[in-house]
């Protein structure tokens, strides 16, 4: 008996990962979060399989679940929205299961900022202008962010933001990038990515939180801020320039000699 956490996207169906959807259709027990996961996914467990939402239930109750498929040697699916590398909850379902000896496999899955960026028809890293990615949040009910992972600590670097779970606090948001990106800098919000009722947001510091509140946007949504989202006079990237040498493809002054 194993218990498989599986990646399930970020909204999609078919964003599901081959293995995923694999998993699904042999497990006899099936936990998901009911209110992220979409329906259509269950449709693919099998016909007389054990179905259990877990959005009302607490970490006892989830752990019990386990143990029950385990005592009756029965593999688990256990569905949880986007990648399970963040907020996912994973690390202290893991623990208990390696406190018990109940076996378990990770299938990553598609995660929110990259649907996201999908849906605004944008790469996240762009030549001289931006290479990387952060993917923070600010602080909630559930967990406090430590201090030294501040929005304006992040801001500082000029970065492209991904900024999960908070789309409740845009106004502080914005307050906090202002003073390193400026009004001008370009920011988005995407509602429910790839999801059939997606919406997205595009603006600026300047304007975005008022479009969201427009929209009365509340939750799952993400927040993205950097000069690559609206970036055009770039230059083009090395990895396929004529003169750049590879390992599979020497440049075309090597290929003349």
């Amino acid at each position: 008996m194993t218990v498989h956490f599986i990646g399930a996207g970020p909204g999609a169906a078919d964003l599901i990962t081959v293995r995923g959807r694999s998993l699904v259709e042999r497990c006899p027990v099936c936990l998901y979060a009911g209110s992220i996961v979409p329906p259509e996914i269950l449709a693919w467990c099998p016909p007389d399989a054990r179905l259990v939402d877990t959005a009302p239930l607490d970490l006892d109750a989830i752990t019990a679940e386990f143990v029950r498929a385990h005592e009756l040697g029965q593999d688990v699916a256990r569905l949880h929205s986007g990648d399970l590398s963040i907020w996912s909850a994973l690390g202290e379902q893991i623990r208990r299961l390696d406190a018990l000896g109940i076996p378990y496999t990770i299938t990553p899955g598609v995660p929110a900022f990259a649907a996201a960026a999908a849906a605004l028809g944008r790469e996240l890293t762009v030549p001289e202008v931006g290479q990387s990615v952060v993917l923070t949040r600010t602080s909630g009910r559930a967990s406090a962010m430590p201090d030294t992972e501040r929005l304006a600590a992040f801001a500082q670097t000029k970065a492209t933001l991904a900024i999960h779970l908070s789309i409740h606090v845009i106004e502080q948001v914005v307050e906090e990038l202002l003073p390193s990106y400026g009004g001008d800098c370009p920011a988005a919000v995407v509602w429910r990515a790839s999801w059939p009722d997606e919406r997205v947001l595009k603006g600026t510091l300047a304007t975005i939180a008022a479009m969201v509140r427009a929209e009365k946007l509340e939750r799952t949504a993400l927040i993205l801020v950097g000069r690559t989202l609206e970036a055009k006079d770039f230059r083009d990237s090395a990895l396929y320039s004529t003169d750049y040498d590879r390992r599979f493809r020497p440049s075309a002054r090597e290929g003349s000699r």
